[in-house]
């Protein structure tokens, strides 16, 4: 398992006439705590991309439990559960200040070949970067 921390803080932009993150917004900082993770793991979107490698987003599912307000601290907790084939799965923790749980997500993304758009097994110099680090329990 491999797992990460990332924290943020939700702009006035992002709130919603109810004072509440809007819930779309969710979805974009699950985004940038999986970037940071796999940014941890030298594997961001620049350098896939390099390897004419990219990672679309096959499904995302979230369970809200409660809201986030505007300017309070939130913590994303990143974890990889399992070595990626071709589908690579995250899960998303997500709490306030008070460490208490706003929402739970998953998201799924595939590696995929960046002009043809199919999909490929995980190439093997990310197979091994990830092994590598796989049995740490933080990043």
């Amino acid at each position: 398992m491999i797992t990460d921390i990332f924290q943020l803080r939700p702009q006035y932009g992002d709130v919603d006439q109810m004072g509440y993150v809007y819930h779309a917004n969710y979805l974009k900082y699950c985004h940038q705590a999986r970037n940071e993770l796999l940014r941890k793991l030298d594997l961001d979107e620049v350098v896939l991309e390099k390897q004419n490698i990219i990672l679309p987003v096959i499904s995302f599912d979230i369970n809200y439990k409660r809201p986030a307000v505007f300017d309070e601290i939130i913590t994303i907790k990143t974890t990889i559960k399992e070595l990626p084939k071709v589908r690579f799965n995250f899960e998303f923790e997500i709490k306030n200040e008070q460490n208490i749980l706003l929402s739970f997500a998953k998201s799924t993304v595939v590696f995929a070949h960046i002009e043809s758009r199919l999909p490929k097994k995980i190439p093997d110099f990310i197979a091994k970067n990830i092994k590598s680090k796989f049995n740490t329990s933080a990043v």
